[in-house]
C-alpha cells in the first residue's frame, strides 16, 4: 500500500516537473519574441505581457532576470552551435569551414540583431553564479566552444603544410574574438557594408593571416 502511494506521488511529482520545465521553455520564446518587438532594453512587463501572464507568474519559474537571461543565452547559443556545425559539415575544405563559419554567425546576428545585443551585450548586475562562484554566462561557453573548432581546423592547416599545430589553440580562441568583435563593430555602425562582403573580408584576415594579406611581397628591382 506504501509503495502504491510512493508510486502515485513520483508520478504527480515527474508530470509536475515537465509541466514546470514545458512553461519556462515557454517563457522563454516569449522573452525572444518580446525582444523582437520592444528591443533589448525589453521590461519584464512586456516579456509576462508576451507570455500572456503576469510577472508574478514569471518570477515563480525564474528567481530573477538574470536567470531568465541565462536561460535565454542557453537557448541561443544552443541554435547557434547546431548551425555552425552544420553549416561546417557541409565541406571537408578548412579555409571554406572557417568561411562558412564565419557567414553562418553573421547571418545568425542580422537575422535578430536586438536578440543577439539582449543576449552578448547585457548587463545585469545579479548574474547568477555556478556552485563555484563563478558567473554563468552561456555565450563566453559558446565562445570558448566555437574557439575550440576552430583550432581543430587551424591545426589540420598547420599539419597540411608540415608545421606545429600547437599555435592552434590560441589562434583558433583569437579568430573566435577577432569575428566577434568585427561583428559588433559591423551591428553597431548600421552594417556599413553587405553581409557577404564583411564575411570575406574577415575570412581573408582569419585564415591568411595579417600579414599574409597586409604585407605585399618585396617587388623586384630592376637595373644596379
Amino acid at each position: 500500500m506504501n509503495a502504491d502511494r510512493g508510486s502515485a506521488r513520483d508520478r504527480r511529482d515527474s508530470r509536475w516537473d515537465e509541466h514546470r520545465r514545458a512553461r519556462r521553455e515557454q517563457l522563454v520564446q516569449a522573452t525572444i519574441a518580446a525582444v523582437g518587438k520592444h528591443g533589448a532594453g525589453v521590461g519584464m512587463e512586456e516579456i509576462a505581457a508576451e507570455a500572456g501572464t503576469s510577472k508574478t507568474v514569471v518570477y515563480r519559474h525564474f528567481a530573477d532576470r538574470s536567470e531568465l537571461h541565462v536561460a535565454v543565452c542557453a537557448l541561443v547559443a544552443e541554435q547557434l552551435t547546431r548551425k555552425l556545425r552544420e553549416t561546417m559539415s557541409g565541406t571537408d575544405h578548412p579555409r571554406q569551414m572557417v568561411a562558412a563559419a564565419i557567414e553562418a554567425y553573421l547571418a545568425f546576428l542580422e537575422a535578430d540583431p536586438e536578440v543577439y545585443r539582449f543576449v552578448v551585450h547585457q548587463q545585469l548586475p545579479d548574474r547568477p553564479v555556478d556552485p563555484a562562484g563563478r558567473p554563468l554566462d552561456p555565450i563566453s561557453n559558446l565562445s570558448g566552444l566555437v574557439g575550440h573548432e576552430a583550432a581543430a581546423l587551424v591545426a589540420v592547416g598547420l599539419r597540411r603544410a608540415g608545421r606545429d599545430p600547437a599555435a592552434a589553440e590560441p589562434w583558433g580562441h583569437g579568430l573566435v574574438g577577432l569575428i566577434r568583435s568585427a561583428a559588433d563593430w559591423w551591428l553597431q555602425a548600421d552594417r556599413p557594408m553587405p553581409r557577404a562582403e564583411l564575411a570575406a573580408h574577415l575570412t581573408d584576415l582569419a585564415w591568411s593571416g595579417l600579414a599574409g594579406i597586409a604585407i605585399p611581397a618585396p617587388i623586384p628591382l630592376e637595373g644596379p
